[in-house]
């Protein structure tokens, strides 16, 4: 399934959706935006899918909102946005960023909303909306600081420096950095390693992090817990202690078809 603007390809267990407006620096618009929704569902509803990568077509990955649609259909576009931006944050499948290049402004919102990071040595990032005294409607000001700190998030917000990935690499935004024309084989290779564990296990460990980091340390402690102990009663679980015990690899349903060595 493709639309003009985001093309979608089933890679093993991974959903590619690839921001495909090489011309705008795969600029975000309405059209976009109805495209890595319409992306997701798909992702939502195939158990075979078992990660969603978001990459960009052409040399860059995102330069941000298209600004001549804002200037347009501003409220509505950004209100759109935040709530694909929000949506990605909450899926309940891995989501990996594949950044090729830059990722800029409304692009750099979007990779903070994933969980994984692989950027390329090309990749650069960038806030950049102080350079025309804009200001960041996507979530940068309260996913930054959390993946780079404090004190770094405000350069890149006051400064609209663009930073190469190797400066953030020692950062939380990036999870791997890799050499230029290795990067569609590193995500391949980690979407597999994702999809032969148990679907249900990583979305419980996803939903525990993400909303673990909003409760008191205490509560985040009990509801893991309690998690663990409904978690303990699943096939997947069982599946996996037979496997321990048999010195094989576990079988879990959906979860590529996992062969013994």
């Amino acid at each position: 399934m493709s639309t003009q603007a985001v093309m979608c390809e089933r890679r093993g267990g991974g959903l590619w959706l690839r921001l495909n407006r090489p011309h705008a620096l795969n600029a975000l618009d309405l059209e976009t935006a109805g495209g890595l929704e319409r992306g997701l569902d798909l992702a939502e509803a195939a158990a075979e899918i078992r990660a969603v990568v978001i990459a960009g077509e052409g040399r860059a990955f995102c330069a941000g909102a298209d600004l001549k649609q804002v200037l347009d259909a501003g409220p509505d576009l950004l209100a759109k946005l935040g709530a694909v931006f929000d949506r990605v944050e909450s899926f309940g499948k891995p989501v990996i960023a594949s950044v090729n290049g830059p990722a800029l402004a409304g692009g750099l919102e979007l990779v903070l909303c994933c969980d994984l990071v692989v950027a390329s040595r090309s990749a650069a990032f960038g806030d950049a909306h102080a350079n025309y005294a804009m200001f960041p409607a996507g979530g940068a000001t309260v996913r930054l600081p959390r993946r780079v700190g404090v004190a770094r998030a405000k350069q890149l917000m006051f400064t609209g420096v663009t930073l190469p990935a190797e400066a953030l690499a020692g950062t939380d935004l990036i999870t791997s950095l890799v050499e230029d024309g290795q990067l569609d084989g590193e995500v391949d290779a980690l979407v597999a390693t994702i999809a032969g564990k148990s679907a249900a296990g990583i979305a419980a460990m996803k939903a525990l992090v993400d909303e673990g980091l909003q409760m008191p340390r205490e509560v985040a402690l009990r509801r893991e817990r309690r998690e663990a102990a409904a978690y303990i009663r699943s096939a997947d679980f069982a599946e996996g202690i037979r496997a321990f015990a048999e010195k094989r690899r576990p079988r879990f349903a959906g979860s590529g078809g996992n062969r013994d060595e």
